[in-house]
């Protein structure tokens, strides 16, 4: 073996356990403390004993609505990003010469270097 890499070793360790039991064995801890030890587990006394799992079952059940919750959410997501993927409706002629001319209203004209010169003229003018 390799020195100075294990942990020591106690021939003599000491469990406590929570019924009152104590018996000693070979461990790498001088001293342990259990809550159920072979004297009062109940498949070795084939006593009936209720043991306490510090609300597992709660805390599973909340753990899982969470994430039922969010798979709603995600699944909700989706639905609404497959809608705006949906291929939309055709327009009429109608339709797309409504829109053009709306569009040919709030564009502003493009200004050409003639059209910048006039602007500058009359700025200085103005001044």
């Amino acid at each position: 073996m390799k020195k100075k890499i294990h942990p020591k070793y106690y021939q003599e360790a000491t469990i406590n356990c929570a019924c009152g039991n104590v018996f000693n064995t070979g461990a790498t801890q001088e001293k342990m403390e259990v809550e159920i030890c072979s004297a009062c587990h109940p498949f070795y006394t084939g006593k009936k004993k209720l043991v306490d799992s510090a609300g597992q079952v709660d805390r599973f059940k909340k753990i899982m609505e969470k994430t039922e919750a969010l798979k709603k959410e995600a699944t909700a997501r989706k639905k609404a990003k497959k809608n705006k993927l949906a291929p939309k409706k055709k327009k009429s002629s109608q339709e797309i010469t409504k829109v053009a001319e709306k569009k040919s209203k709030t564009t502003p004209e493009k200004k050409t270097p003639e059209k910048k010169k006039k602007l500058a003229t009359k700025l200085a003018n103005k001044k």
